[in-house]
């Protein structure tokens, strides 16, 4: 008979409060020195030094905007066993977003007009704290890929890490079979799990639409051609794609957040300039949007005499889980020490991940982390001059990367 082991699970609550405040260290001075996409140089050091500080083998130069450039990082455990199992992947994203912090906290950013205002700090220090404590088990029976990408804040820097090899296995460690990632979500209690199978983040479209007229005096609209009138009557018709084009049940969201024309109130402009964005949960209803949105914006303006130039950017794909994978993260959920509940979440939001990426290469599930204390007053959400990620938050993400990668 085989002498017993231990299950590598049995001891992986002590073994992350052990190392709790070592990682509450590391994302104060992630936190403190945030950087934009593809420019993530002290994400990129600090990463790597732990990983070489625990001989992790990985791999940087990953991710830019050209191959074989960026401060991406890719790294790998193999098993531990003669015949292991799937190679587990589990993605972090480092970068910040351009604005001003406001949070007091004595490791503030110090970089003034830059913050970690997304929780990047916190999902990259929960991947290290993962590595840290899946490389101290004399068991793992599944090999492991961790994923350190730049650039999610539009930059599509998961495209680019798979683009370099992080996912097909010709970079480092064998091909990912699996693949998770999380955000701290401030909408959900502390320690609370969330996820759903299918779609769950929405396929980000943006554009920029320049509509041209004829300038003249406000006082003698009938020798201009007015294209304010013309914008308006766009912004209003496009909102029939919702109403009209897309089956009820079917979420769509066209949003014009930016009108730009004239400069005095008794000029008719000659040019009006609209940016907005398209958010929808199916490429089916994407791509009919995108037509739709096209036939209204240059049918509406030439009927009203002007011409529209319409620039639209392709952004992230929807972010949808696999159904077996869901599943799994949520009885995962259930059994993790640090978790106070898990929820299967009721309705997709039309924010946008580039996790989505990943999805469209290998079973993947992203899931949602609990940061609000339920004790206090709604905190700031994401993307405001005040977020900050929560420290107690950690241990349970470690715990939910590692047992994801002992499934």
């Amino acid at each position: 008979m085989p002498p017993k082991t231990t299950h590598p699970t049995t001891r992986l609550a002590e073994s992350i409060t052990q190392i709790l405040g070592e990682l509450i260290s590391i994302r104060h001075d992630l936190h403190a020195h945030p950087q934009l996409m593809f420019n993530e140089t002290h994400a990129n050091r600090v990463v790597c030094d732990q990983l070489a500080a625990l001989g992790i083998e990985h791999q940087t130069n990953m991710g830019g905007i050209e191959p074989n450039t960026g401060t991406g990082v890719l790294s790998h455990l193999p098993a531990t066993v003669e015949n292991p199992g799937p190679c587990i992947g589990l993605r972090a994203d480092m970068d910040a977003l351009p604005i001003l912090e406001a949070t007091g906290k004595e490791y503030c950013s110090t970089n003034e007009g830059i913050m970690h205002a997304c929780g990047h700090d916190g999902h990259t220090t929960i991947l290290l704290g993962a590595a840290k404590v899946l490389a101290m088990m004399d068991h793992r029976p599944n090999p492991v890929s961790f994923v350190f990408q730049p650039g999610e804040e539009g930059g599509a820097g998961a495209e680019k890490m798979i683009r370099d090899g992080a996912l097909d296995g010709s970079c480092l460690g064998p091909k990912v079979d699996r693949m998770y990632g999380l955000h701290g979500w401030p909408e959900y209690e502390l320690n609370q799990i969330g996820t759903m199978p299918g779609p769950m983040l929405a396929a980000t479209d943006t554009f920029t639409v320049v509509i041209t007229g004829k300038q003249g005096h406000a006082a003698y609209p009938h020798l201009c051609v007015d294209p304010v009138v013309a914008a308006a009557q766009i912004i209003s018709a496009a909102q029939t794609i919702a109403s009209r084009d897309a089956m009820p049940t079917d979420a769509v969201v066209v949003t014009f957040a930016s009108i730009h024309a004239g400069s005095a109130f008794n000029v008719i402009p000659e040019i009006v300039e609209l940016k907005g964005t398209v958010r929808t949960l199916r490429d089916e209803t994407r791509a009919m949007a995108k037509s739709r949105f096209y036939a209204i914006v240059e049918g509406m303006a030439g009927s009203m005499g002007c011409s529209a130039a319409i620039d639209w950017h392709t952004g992230y794909p929807v972010t949808s889980n696999d159904e077996r994978e869901a599943r799994r993260v949520l009885e995962i959920g259930e059994q993790a020490t640090f978790a106070r509940r898990t929820v299967v979440v009721e309705a997709p939001t039309l924010g946008g991940e580039d996790f989505s990426y990943y999805g469209r290469q290998v079973a993947s599930c992203f899931f949602f982390l609990g940061l609000s204390n339920p004790d206090q007053e709604e905190g700031p959400g994401l993307h405001t001059d005040r977020f900050d990620f929560n420290d107690d938050a950690i241990g349970l993400g470690v715990e939910m990367m590692c047992r994801l990668a002992l499934s």
